[in-house]
């Protein structure tokens, strides 16, 4: 059974920094691209950004491009979002996510819960 669990939500201040993680188990996590994806309620899903099965290679939402860094260990079956210089508008829920391919239009086929993320001063 494929299992996503995220990680380090919280409440922050603008300008702060929170690491997200996940774990995956039930597939072989090192042969997937990996992702994040953000909602906020009311409003449809965001692709955050997403990594090859590699790691190498990564890719971002604009408005998230040079605060948001997304890494994985393969031999830890983690996944991480490094999220820095927090604004209020990356308040969201988070989901850790499975990606069908490269393209954000291939979309995901497994999902996290989410863990909550709050900025505010």
């Amino acid at each position: 059974e494929v299992q996503l669990v995220e990680s380090g939500g919280g409440l922050v201040q603008p300008g702060e920094s929170l690491r997200l993680s996940c774990t995956a188990s039930g597939f072989d996590f090192g042969r997937y691209f990996m992702g994040w994806v953000r909602q906020v309620p009311g409003k449809g899903l965001e692709w955050v950004s997403i990594t090859y099965p590699d790691g190498k290679t990564s890719k971002y939402t604009d408005s998230v491009k040079g605060r948001f860094t997304i890494s994985r260990d393969n031999a830890r079956n983690t996944l991480f979002l490094q999220m820095n210089s927090l604004k209020s508008e990356d308040a969201a829920m988070y989901y850790c996510s499975r990606f069908r391919g490269w393209e954000w239009s291939e979309g995901r086929d497994y999902w996290g819960p989410g863990t909550q993320v709050l900025v505010s001063s």
